[in-house]
């Protein structure tokens, strides 16, 4: 099994129930694991033996760019791509989190995770 992570992408978006969130913006912060087969020759000689860590990350950057109220829907938006461009995936894991929440006195981030199995194929 093979896993390619994206850890700690930083980005702005504008997700959120609150008035003014999806007009704001805030900070956000991603990070994503994706895990396949090995190839069956069990070298990785060519970029089709792997997955391509640029296409996740503009899977990520453009599902982050489409304002939605929960971030949720984001995480499965980012799964369902990714299992759609490779159909190989048997796990994806997707975290998101709002760095500056708008909860008074609140310091941290709160986020979410969402981890998906798929059988193999």
């Amino acid at each position: 099994m093979v896993t390619i992570e994206l850890l700690g992408l930083k980005m702005t978006a504008f997700h959120g129930i609150y008035e003014g969130e999806q007009k704001v913006g805030s900070p956000y912060e991603v990070d994503v694991s994706v895990s396949f087969p090995e190839p069956e020759k069990g070298e990785f000689d060519d970029i089709r033996d792997t997955i391509n860590y640029a296409d996740l990350f503009t899977i990520v950057q453009q599902r982050m760019h489409f304002p939605t109220p929960l971030l949720e829907k984001v995480a499965e938006g980012i799964i369902r791509r990714i299992k759609h461009q490779y159909s190989r995936v048997t796990d994806v894991s997707v975290s998101i989190y709002k760095l500056e929440p708008p909860i008074e006195h609140f310091s941290g981030k709160l986020g979410v995770t969402i981890h998906k199995h798929f059988h193999e194929s």
